[in-house]
């Protein structure tokens, strides 16, 4: 059996997308069929209708998404038909070199859905963004994908975790090790840049400095735990984030931009042995330049930060409990829901910098 729904594609690179009738397979071995409630807009989505990250189009775009299992293939145990869950595109095999050394977050051979779906009008095989493809009424991933979490939660809230909320959350947490009373500094308070003011803030970092060129971005990182803002735009950033803190630099820098000007502020702003950690995407043609004296004579950890070096079956669902709690305010990330037909506008608002997260309501 198969089932026809709509869903966003990108049929070629720099084209606007379009709303499409799709057709999904019932799962099979290892796989579950989810229907979508609710998946935001994120950059990456972008990246793969621009062409940024490969060309095999068409794309079925979207993966920040939370939904209900509707069936599941052979030999899947970990999720049943009507469970609440959150998508991931780190399904972990346990059998690689990461898996083996209990590094699952670090997993180098993640899985997806073995079959394809098509679009309904031409056969023609479709590449779901990120193996999960969810801007779409039903999509089909590996159960590896699929997390169960909470129902009381919010599916357009627990949804952004799929992504770039656990990617800045996790960069403080996970990848910075951000402890109690420590000073962190986050350069670039977009989706990402504000879940790592969240993160620092959840984990007791003492002092929280949000760095950005945008005051709307600066005050929702200050709604989300940021004790300081800086415009970079009319502030030195690097000077400015050494008079927060003494003089000194901070223990823990998050570069969530993902350009060399920013990495390098982020480098000299960071305490001696404090760590710099990468979470925003580069492009591939950036190069950076450091004097090598200086990455030896600051001492500490250069580090990058994959989907905020996240599990999703660990993280997932505690943080999801801290939500529920009134811990970790994921409603702030939503500035607006939008149905399925308005991924295109919400591109547009997102290159203008007008919205945190668009999220898409089925």
């Amino acid at each position: 059996m198969t089932h026809q729904v709509r869903a966003v594609v990108a049929r070629g690179k720099g084209a606007p997308v379009s709303l499409e009738t799709i057709i999904v397979p019932d799962p099979g071995p290892g796989e579950a069929l989810v229907k979508i409630e609710a998946c935001g807009v994120c950059h990456t989505d972008l990246h793969y209708r621009e062409g940024g990250i490969n060309d095999d189009f068409p794309f079925l775009l979207g993966h920040e998404a939370a939904g209900v299992v509707e069936s599941v293939g052979e030999g899947v145990t970990d999720v049943a038909p009507g469970d609440f869950v959150v998508l991931n595109w780190r399904a972990v095999c346990g059998q690689c070199r990461a898996c083996l050394r209990g590094r699952p977050w670090y997993c180098f051979a993640t899985h997806n859905a073995k079959q394809k779906m098509t679009l309904a009008s031409t056969g023609q095989e479709l590449s779901p963004a990120l193996g999960i493809g969810a801007f779409a009424e039903k999509t089909l991933v590996a159960a590896g994908q699929c997390t169960k979490v909470d129902r009381a939660a919010s599916a357009a809230a627990v949804g952004l975790l799929g992504c770039g909320v656990m990617a800045g959350i996790g960069a403080a947490i996970n990848t910075g090790n951000v402890g109690r009373g420590d000073s962190v500094a986050v350069i670039g308070c977009g989706g990402v840049g504000a879940a790592a003011v969240a993160g620092a803030k959840l984990a007791g970092a003492a002092k929280v400095i949000a760095v950005d060129i945008d005051d709307r971005k600066l005050a929702t990182a200050g709604r989300l735990g940021a004790t300081h803002t800086v415009n970079s735009r009319t502030s030195d950033a690097v000077e400015a984030i050494r008079e927060l803190t003494g003089g000194f630099g901070a223990d823990v820098v998050i570069e969530a931009v993902g350009r060399p000007e920013t990495y390098q502020q982020a480098f000299y702003a960071r305490d001696l042995a404090g760590t710099v950690v990468l979470v925003g995407v580069p492009t591939p043609e950036m190069k950076l330049e450091l004097p090598l004296i200086d990455v030896f004579g600051r001492g500490g950890s250069l580090k990058s930060s994959w989907y905020g070096d996240c599990l999703p079956s660990r993280d997932f669902p505690m943080l999801v409990d801290l939500y529920l709690q009134g811990r970790l305010d994921l409603d702030a990330f939503v500035t607006e829901t939008i149905a399925l037909d308005e991924v295109e506008k919400a591109f547009e608002r997102m290159h203008h910098g007008d919205v945190l997260r668009s999220v898409v309501v089925l």
